[in-house]
């Protein structure tokens, strides 16, 4: 899979001055006290249609020999371009302050804008959209969030499931860039047929939409409206929220005039491009890493989902190897599995696991990418107890078992679904549909039936 061959009309391009998509502004942009938001704008100051914008140029499209890297968005736009007092505030920061974080933002923009690109192209939906992914992560498919949300478009994880990610301490697609991006799309496609409007699915995205819904109806009378009708509602918005689309066209309108504001010496990461090959459960990276002649790093960024740096151990698994490595992996693979087996040999002997507060056999084992009767078996351990400070062995794939039946769990005080269903690598649906429950309250003391992944 290559990105860096096709803009958005399939065409083969080369950058133009610099014009690119950038990303992840959100968290930075709250960082070191910078929100200044107390000062108001009333819903109608400033706030315009900008027609015949400057930023307006004509993108190369014409193939060349040497035609070097990917053309993102554009110098066009295609969601509105609407002018606001917080949109020259965020353009000052990013060019000021926060100048080398913007850089870095950039330089990020070069590996991962032309695959963003490129399903907004197959779905017809706007260019401009790559900067909402933008300001949610600054172009990182690592970023995490003190709200739990992660990778490129900031999923949490019941959002996340909802919309297709597998979400587990084995799996998490949240942290792909590729499967995130269409969960991503989805959630915004249907954002937009409820709202009619890019800037109120925007704002939905942020904040939830039943919360954007709801405000509509107060102030207009209707869920749908127009770009404009974000800044009707602007004042009853979260505040975050109120600087989120201020946000995403500050950041547009930098990208697609990057020397204009001292940004056209970036250097732009290469875009991402990769092979992908069926490896059997339980595989290590680094096992296909040793079978290709690459270095474990290179995997593990190509493959930041799987977080143990290893396929699920129930069954195989898409693995991404460099682009032009998929041949060697077919003729490597009796390799493979020599280096699988001295993986696997070297984690049996040496893993040892030292059992914290708060610990229990279900959120170890889907930390090792195990089962609890793997765990039981290795142990000898008669039931699920285990108590802080205890030394647990933690067994490699050849000592696993089949997986347990479904769990049984005790809430204790604090706890919530959300944190319980991580720690078991289950969904919260999973467990309510599980308990029959109608909505996320527990109570210290009940007991809660996990089921088995």
């Amino acid at each position: 899979m290559d990105y860096r061959d096709r803009s958005a009309s399939g065409k083969v391009v080369r950058r133009a001055g610099g014009a690119v998509a950038v990303g992840g502004i959100l968290a930075l942009a709250w960082m070191g006290g910078t929100w200044v938001g107390e000062q108001k704008f009333g819903a109608g100051e400033r706030v315009e249609q900008v027609a015949d914008t400057e930023y307006l140029a004509e993108v190369l499209s014409e193939p060349e020999e040497d035609f070097g890297e990917f053309v993102l968005a554009g110098r066009d736009w295609d969601i509105s371009n609407i002018d606001h007092p917080r949109i020259d505030h965020w353009i000052r920061h990013f060019t000021g302050p926060k100048r080398n974080d913007f850089r870095r933002f950039l330089e990020r923009s070069g590996r991962y804008g032309p695959m963003i690109q490129a399903a907004l192209a197959e779905r017809d939906m706007p260019q401009d959209l790559i900067y909402l992914a933008m300001i949610e992560s600054g172009m990182n498919p690592q970023a995490y969030s003190h709200a739990h949300a992660a990778g490129l478009w900031q999923f949490i994880a019941e959002t996340g499931s909802r919309y297709g990610l597998t979400v587990n301490r084995v799996v998490d697609e949240r942290y792909d860039p590729v499967r995130a991006t269409e969960s991503g799309l989805d959630y915004l496609t249907y954002l937009y047929d409820r709202f009619g409007s890019w800037y109120l699915a925007a704002a939905g995205y942020n904040t939830g939409e039943n919360r954007v819904g709801r405000i509509m109806r107060q102030v207009t009378g209707s869920e749908r409206g127009t770009d404009e009708d974000f800044y009707r509602i602007w004042d009853r918005l979260p505040r975050e929220t109120r600087d989120y689309v201020p946000l995403m066209v500050a950041a547009a309108r930098i990208a697609k005039d990057p020397a204009r504001y001292g940004f056209d010496d970036v250097e732009f990461q290469p875009a991402l491009a990769f092979d992908e090959v069926e490896a059997e459960p339980g595989t290590y990276l680094s096992a296909v890493a040793s079978a290709i002649g690459v270095d474990l790093p290179e995997l593990r960024t190509l493959n930041p989902h799987l977080r143990n740096a290893r396929v699920p151990v129930n069954r195989s698994y898409a693995v991404r190897i460099p682009q032009g490595t998929a041949q060697l992996f077919a003729a490597n693979r009796e390799q493979l599995s020599t280096a699988q087996a001295s993986q696997v040999d070297a984690e049996e002997s040496t893993t040892r696991y030292r059992v914290r507060r708060g610990d229990n056999l279900g959120s170890i084992a889907q930390r090792h990418g195990t089962s609890v009767a793997a765990i039981r078996s290795a142990n000898n351990l008669r039931g699920t107890r285990i108590i802080a400070g205890q030394t647990l062995v933690i067994p490699g794939a050849s000592q696993q078992v089949a997986s347990a039946p479904a769990a049984r769990y005790q809430v204790r005080r604090g706890d919530n679904l959300t944190r319980i269903a991580r720690a078991h690598g289950v969904t919260v649906n999973d467990i309510r549909a599980e308990n029959r429950l109608r909505g996320d309250r527990i109570i210290a003391g009940q007991t809660l039936t996990i089921p088995s992944r």
